[in-house]
């Protein structure tokens, strides 16, 4: 191996040699939750000092608009006898909650609250954080409780490990990750034989992404909102119309990086397929809201006014921050988070409107 390596790195090499090049969502298994050397295991990677910065990070805004949109819809779900549960996926440094926390217990709102991550290092930092509302931890989904829930998920489809194939002459081979011919770097390759199963159209060297975890994740939820009530809000940056493309993308100090060169030190994360997910929570009898773009569900909930109220008692520079804020969140230049990032909601078919939303399908 090269001075450069990683730890990670000989755990994956010896794989490869052992059972043959990995399959891109097992690459990005390792790479992000190997409970050793794994990204989230190993850093927080948010804000100025990490990696990169999500909307709660970039103005308290965000958060507690999303709770006051959570709190609208818990006042809006049934009594059932069973205490709803409020859950966050990815919940970060629990930055968003905290700011949620706030307009959710203004509007008096009951609720248990439940955290699904696997990074420790997350953890303790949500644990300190949001102690006063005494969370419950997950692993994962599966064991979150048999009760209504209302899920927040934002920026955490684009993380779930997925597959990826090229089209070729022979048809549609899986993208897998190897060695090199030296054996101290790794590189993509191809399965020699195409999957029969996949006929779709497209010129050769198109990119097919199947976000296979992201689909059960969102199908098992689904059908808890069916069976108990209640919604999910997902927000994440992706598109909404089919497509071919390769967005597979590695992001380290706050610059692109390559996605092979030290895994297990940079976030890697693919653009999120709202229709995919949409076509999932469907098929489970989820009623579908969206998706729409961030800039229209966050001015829908008043952004705008919102920040108005804390620039009257702002001095010239936090009035100034305030407004870089707004538009960073709302920027409607396709690139900007305001056009790129959408937003989701699945919930059971008879909740209804739901705020800023458009009416269920």
């Amino acid at each position: 191996m090269s001075p450069e390596a990683t730890p990670l790195l000989a755990i994956l090499a010896r794989e490869i040699r052992a059972s043959g090049p990995l399959g891109l969502d097992r690459y990005m298994a390792l790479c992000l939750g190997h409970p050793l050397h794994g990204y989230y295991a190993t850093r927080d990677p948010f804000g100025r000092g990490g990696d990169f910065v999500t909307a709660p990070e970039i103005s308290q805004m965000f958060g507690e608009l999303v709770g006051a949109w959570a709190a609208a819809v818990l006042a809006m779900m049934p009594a059932t006898g069973v205490r709803p549960c409020l859950v966050e996926l990815g919940p970060g440094r629990g930055t968003l909650m905290a700011d949620a926390l706030r307009a959710l217990r203004a509007a008096g709102t009951d609720f248990e609250l439940h955290l699904v991550e696997t990074s420790p290092v997350l953890r303790g930092l949500q644990a300190e954080r949001l102690a006063d509302a005494a969370p419950i931890f997950h692993d994962s989904v599966a064991s979150l409780p048999d009760a209504p829930l209302l899920i927040i998920a934002n920026e955490f489809f684009d993380a779930l490990p997925a597959r990826q194939f090229v089209r070729t002459e022979l048809g549609w081979c899986e993208r897998r990750v190897g060695l090199t011919p030296e054996g101290d770097a790794l590189a993509f390759g191809l399965d020699p034989e195409p999957d029969p199963r996949l006929t779709a159209e497209a010129p050769a060297g198109a990119v097919l992404t199947l976000p296979s975890q992201g689909l059960a994740v969102m199908r098992d939820l689904a059908r808890r909102l069916v069976a108990r009530g209640g919604a999910l809000l997902a927000i994440d940056y992706g598109h909404d119309r089919p497509g071919f493309g390769d967005t597979f993308q590695a992001v380290a100090g706050h610059r692109f990086a390559d996605p092979l060169a030290r895994p297990g030190e940079a976030d890697l994360t693919l653009h999120v397929d709202f229709g995919a997910l949409a076509r999932a929570a469907a098929a489970e009898g989820a009623a579908l809201h969206g998706p729409v773009t961030q800039r229209d569900f966050l001015l829908g909930l008043g952004l705008a006014m919102r920040a108005e109220r804390l620039k009257a008692r702002a001095t010239p520079d936090q009035a100034l921050a305030i407004d870089a804020a707004v538009l960073r969140l709302t920027d409607p230049d396709p690139r900007g988070m305001g056009a790129l990032f959408k937003v989701l909601c699945a919930s059971h078919p008879a909740l209804g409107p739901l705020p800023a939303l458009p009416p269920p399908s």
